[in-house]
């Protein structure tokens, strides 16, 4: 069993605060906090994939994208084994 922690489910645009949730294995808010974590995955491939096809960037700009990167896979190594588990 894997241990619980908090998914964000995006942000809320009355607010412009970041929701999250705990939520069950299998229920919605864990189907909503996948589907979120998979479209920022694609959305920072897209801006990263662009900068490095840019060329432009230097070494400490692209460092910076380092933590989100790593962010975005753990999250998606987070979903890949908890589908593996059911």
């Amino acid at each position: 069993m894997s241990a619980r922690r908090f998914r964000s489910v995006g942000v809320d645009p009355a607010t412009g605060r970041e929701a999250f949730v705990v939520a069950r294995p299998g229920g919605m808010l864990e189907e909503l906090a996948d589907a979120h974590a998979l479209k920022a995955a694609a959305v920072l491939v897209t801006v990263v994939g662009a900068v490095l096809d840019g060329g432009r960037a230097s070494d400490t700009e692209l460092a910076a994208f380092v933590p989100s990167l790593h962010a975005a896979l753990e999250e998606c190594v987070g979903i890949m084994a908890a589908d593996r588990e059911r």
